[in-house]
């Protein structure tokens, strides 16, 4: 079997414990020379259309990407005891990706609405980047549409592996924007209830798979593994 798994990072993986909050916080201040009067529109969105609503909703020209996506690099740059005090790794994580990280078929990276310096101060901040292929994934910085970031992980995945863009993928995270973006995508999503949306709303979103954390391992690979089926 070979299988592309692709995992979100904040609240399916890590709980950032509002480290990313100030992170737009501080990289809008950077951009806008004043302090964000309401806090960054989050929830699953990419860093992209996260940056762009908070100027929005604040009635601000909007900025280019390249000036957003180096203020958002300075924001998140150095965080990483920030997060490690504040923060934690969600039941399950880690036993999961070092399972899936041993296994020679299946290919395990993220799909991340964070540009991809910020994911990698996340996950660094654990040590969980090194029990993910970090230079495949689709990062916030590839697209506005989340859907978009699955063929550009899809993309890296075939480049450094050789796998066909076919190959089965299927999307892990915990809102039903994975939901959508996974389907749009023509992949699986595996919804797991560990944010802010329970089991009920995510079956509602019509997850393939929802499960309350990651705490069953052997469940999860026996999911993983009825995917390319």
């Amino acid at each position: 079997m070979q299988l592309i798994v692709l995992w979100d990072v904040d609240h399916t993986l890590v709980d950032n414990a509002g480290v990313s909050k100030e992170i737009y916080a501080s990289a809008f201040k950077a951009l806008a020379g004043r302090d964000a009067e309401l806090p960054a529109p989050t929830e699953g969105r990419t860093d992209r259309a996260i940056m762009r609503d908070m100027f929005v909703q604040h009635g601000l020209q909007v900025p280019g990407w390249e000036s957003a996506q180096r203020a958002l690099e300075e924001a998140g740059r150095g965080r990483e005891e920030d997060l490690r005090r504040r923060g934690r790794v969600l039941p399950g994580v880690q036993e999961a990706l070092k399972v899936l990280a041993a296994d020679s078929e299946i290919c395990s990276s993220v799909l991340t609405g964070n540009i991809a310096a910020n994911a990698r101060v996340k996950l660094g901040a654990f040590g969980l980047d090194a029990l993910l292929d970090m230079s495949v994934g689709g990062y916030g910085e590839d697209s506005e549409d989340r859907a978009r970031l699955v063929d550009s992980a899809r993309a890296r995945v075939h480049a450094a592996h050789g796998l066909a863009m076919t190959t089965p993928t299927v999307l892990i995270g915990d809102t039903p924007r994975d939901v959508r973006a996974a389907h749009a995508a023509e992949a699986r999503c595996i919804a797991v209830a560990s944010g802010i949306h329970s089991v009920a709303e995510l079956r509602a979103a019509g997850a393939d798979v929802v499960l309350p954390d990651l705490t069953d391992t052997e469940g999860l690979l026996a999911r993983l593994r009825a995917a390319p089926a």
